[in-house]
This record gives C-alpha cells, sequence and structure tokens, in this order.
C-alpha cells in the first residue's frame, strides 16, 4: 500500500521543482522530504528520481506515478466532500489565502456573517500574493484564494482550479486632498509627470500595469517610495509626499481621504476566487463564497 503523504510530496515535487522548495512549502526539512521520497520508492520498487547536477529529476516512471497520484489525491478529496454534504450542518475548517486589500475590507464582514450562520466552521486566513496564493490552492496548502487581476494582465490559468468572478472595482488616480481639481482624466494623470509616486514593489502585477498606463500617457513615473501596504500609499499621498493609483475596494465603502479622479478610460480590475473544482462544492467553501459575494455586494455595488 503506498503511502498518501509520501505521494503528496512527490506531486508537490513535480510542480515545485527542487527538494528544497517542497520543504518550504510543507514545513519538512529537505533532509525529510528527501527520505520520505527514498521511502517511496522502496514501496513502489523503481527509481522515481535521478540526480541532476545539483537537483533532481523525474524518472518516466515517476512521471507516470505523479498522475496516478493526483488522481488518488484529487479522489480522496472527493470522498470528503461527499461526507461534508451529507451532514446537515456546516462544518469543518476552511483555509482561505487574500490579497491585502481585500483582507482590510472584504474580510470582516465575511467572517462577521460566517460567525452568526455558521458557527460551527472554521476560517483561517492568510495574506499572501495571488501568483503564491494560486500555487497553494492547488498544492492543498489552501482551500480557496481571494485573488486580483489588472485589465490586460490576466492571471496564470491553473486547470485544477474553478474561478469565479466575485467583483470589479475603479482604480483611480490618487492625489492630495488639497489638488486642484481636473475633470479631464488624461490630463490630471499627465499633470503628475514630475510629482513623485508611491507604487507597489517592481515584479507585482499592480505595478507592471501602473507603469504601462503611465508610459501609455507619455511618461515615466518618478517612483520615489515602492511600499506593499496600500495603507501606506493612502498615508503618503493624503500628506502631499506622493501620487498613486489606488483601487476603490481600498476604502471599505468609507469616503476616501484623499482626492480621487478617473482615469482614461475608467480602468476597473477584476476580483476573484479560485478553489480546487474537485472541492469547490464542498459545504464550507460554498458558505464562504456566499459570504464573500454579500460582502462585496455591500461594499462594491456594481
Amino acid at each position: 500500500m503506498l503511502d498518501v503523504n509520501r505521494l503528496r510530496l512527490l506531486v508537490e515535487l513535480s510542480r515545485r521543482g527542487t527538494l528544497s522548495a517542497v520543504a518550504d512549502a510543507l514545513s519538512y526539512s529537505k533532509a525529510s522530504v528527501s527520505q520520505q521520497l527514498s521511502a517511496l520508492e522502496r514501496e513502489v520498487g523503481v527509481p522515481l528520481l535521478r540526480r541532476v547536477g545539483r537537483g533532481v529529476q523525474l524518472t518516466p516512471q515517476g512521471t507516470v506515478l505523479v498522475a496516478e497520484a493526483i488522481g488518488i489525491l484529487d479522489q480522496l478529496e472527493h470522498a470528503q466532500v461527499a461526507v461534508a454534504e451529507s451532514l446537515t450542518e456546516v462544518t469543518g475548517t476552511v483555509h482561505v489565502a487574500v490579497f491585502q486589500s481585500a483582507a482590510h475590507s472584504l474580510l470582516p464582514q465575511t467572517l462577521d456573517a460566517l460567525r452568526h450562520e455558521h458557527p460551527a466552521l472554521r476560517v483561517e486566513v492568510t495574506e499572501c500574493d495571488p501568483e503564491t496564493g494560486l500555487v497553494g490552492v492547488s498544492s492543498r496548502d489552501f482551500d480557496l484564494i481571494l485573488a486580483e487581476q489588472y485589465p490586460g494582465h490576466t492571471r496564470p490559468i491553473h486547470g485544477d482550479l474553478d474561478r469565479v468572478v466575485l467583483a470589479h472595482d475603479a482604480i483611480t488616480l490618487a492625489r492630495s486632498p488639497d489638488s486642484s481639481p481636473d475633470p479631464d482624466p488624461a490630463s490630471a494623470l499627465w499633470e503628475t509627470r514630475e510629482l513623485p509616486w508611491v507604487l507597489e514593489p517592481a515584479g507585482t502585477a499592480s505595478r507592471a500595469w501602473a507603469e504601462q498606463l503611465c508610459r501609455t500617457a507619455g511618461f515615466e513615473p518618478d517612483v520615489r517610495f515602492e511600499i506593499a501596504d496600500l495603507t501606506a500609499h493612502v498615508r503618503l499621498i493624503h500628506a502631499g509626499l506622493a501620487v498613486g493609483l489606488l483601487p476603490e475596494l481600498v476604502w471599505a465603502g468609507d469616503t476616501p481621504s484623499v482626492d480621487i479622479t478617473a482615469l482614461p478610460a475608467a480602468p476597473r480590475r477584476e476580483i476573484f476566487s479560485s478553489a480546487r473544482r474537485v472541492s469547490a462544492a464542498a459545504p464550507s467553501i460554498r458558505a464562504v463564497r456566499r459570504a464573500l459575494a454579500g460582502a462585496a455586494t455591500r461594499i462594491l455595488p456594481d
């Protein structure tokens, strides 16, 4: 009988590429991962890995076993969902990954609704970037992710995950509260060409989108501040130390504390959730999605 946990390690190795990455993702030591995979090889009776330089690579037999292991893990999860659907009460634990502005805005209302509607349901939340979170859902580190994508920057599509659009929120130019009004979106953006900017760190989807927006307008933004925390963006902008781009969700339904000006073409980012297809029908995941949809409707009515 093959060990299910060892099969999962092999699947994770096929996804993450190195023993170190598997160890980090699953909170094992690298030596422990190696030992468990060696034990799996003994169980199967054939080599599953081969050394390539300092790393390892799946053998053809290892690749075959990965495909079978994915099916086994999915079937086990399907069995758990079937049991959960037979209950009259929504129970269990849902591990949710969220991006920052959703954690600040959508999450409190969502958790409050779930506390009253499904008191036996436990929700555990981790803030992380969408790229990491989507991989984490595929790897069963999380059950559900709340993610965002900017216009023209589609997130990678994972075939084992579904994608349910939750809402859209407007992205606007944010300036200090005493800025002079400018009803023309194009000229308002152009007027910031010599001002200091605050943007999220290089490599993020929001940063790439913001830079492209400015370049399309004919200038390179003078990025003085690279900060992931949008709350810090708001404070710098409010103090007149920078200008930036802020999504509507950051205000969580409250009145903006800075000057908000529309951008050319009124861009909106998409907010969506993803779960593994095999577990998306679980009562617990459906309950969390319903609560998220309710919170989004109250904060971001379309």
